[in-house]
């Protein structure tokens, strides 16, 4: 197969980045992977998508590190591929990150994939449903059971007034954006702070406020589904922990939370079948 993967920017990439240990694995099964940056997609005069992709020389890699060396480097292969002739478009790209200058990066994946879609590419995920899923407003969209109450606004009082409502105790933290980047824990008596908080987020847009759950405390758990379902391997299902350190309150790794084992429940089950139907009607694969 030949299969394409969508990044932010080829030269950011990092070893232990799923996209890159997905890279190798298709490599040394035998497949071409070729990764493609925002910027380098190109809509010609023949009414095709292409373009200007990397891959590296080698027929197999025994890490991540040594492919990124050849992809990044000078060893590399560097082609102008017809994208509508991959067999599969897989866009692995983190808009929220695209900002200032790079704007125009964060709808790239959708745009130049939804082509390669109408001209038989398979594009995971469906960028119809990634359309929809460009902040965190598509997560009030799942049934109320698998979701904290939240309120979405950019007026101070309406904010002030959920946080009273919640006891003096919520988290703040933008629409837009991913990684734990400006998110914030209030705590009862902390008003003053409270304002900064809300100036500070505001400046990028809408700001989410949610009930804070006591149970965030000890992580949280990421369970990787494939069209919906749990994935197994060898019998056990793909998941890991994410565990925070020191006093702060994020568990996500940008922000220096660890990764830990996990024992899947039937709590983590029930709630994967809950948000199943919305993602595969999504195209969420």
């Amino acid at each position: 197969m030949r299969v394409g993967l969508m990044v932010n920017d080829i030269r950011t990439e990092q070893a232990g980045y799923t996209t890159t240990r997905l890279a190798v694995q298709l490599v040394n099964s035998g497949h071409e992977a070729w990764l493609i940056g925002a910027g380098d997609f190109i809509y010609d005069t023949d009414e095709k998508v292409h373009a200007i992709a990397r891959t590296g020389p080698r027929k197999s890699y025994s890490s991540g590190e040594t492919f990124l060396r050849d992809v990044q480097g000078s060893k590399a292969r560097v082609e102008r591929i017809t994208v509508d002739d991959l067999d599969v478009l897989m866009l692995r790209s983190d808009p929220s990150t695209e900002q200032g200058e790079r704007a125009w990066a964060q709808a790239a994946g959708i745009v130049f994939g939804r082509v390669a879609m109408r001209h038989g590419v398979i594009v995971l995920n469906d960028p119809n449903g990634l359309a929809k899923a460009t902040n965190k407003m598509y997560f009030q969209l799942f049934p109320e059971s698998v979701r904290p109450r939240t309120l979405i606004s950019r007026d101070k009082n309406e904010i002030k007034r959920f946080i009273k409502a919640e006891g003096g105790r919520a988290v703040l933290k933008p629409l837009q954006g991913s990684g734990g980047s400006g998110v914030f824990l209030v705590q009862p008596g902390g008003g003053s702070n409270v304002n900064q908080m809300i100036e500070a987020l505001s400046r990028d847009g809408f700001i989410i406020a949610q009930e804070y759950l006591p149970a965030a405390a000890e992580g949280d758990t990421r369970l990787f589904v494939m069209n919906g379902t749990p994935f197994r391997y060898r019998g056990k299902y793909a998941a890991f922990r994410r565990v925070r350190t020191g006093d702060d309150m994020r568990s996500n790794i940008h922000a220096g939370g660890k990764l830990r084992e996990v024992e899947i429940t039937d709590v983590h089950l029930r709630v994967a079948e809950v948000v199943r139907p919305k993602l595969v009607q999504d195209g969420m694969f």
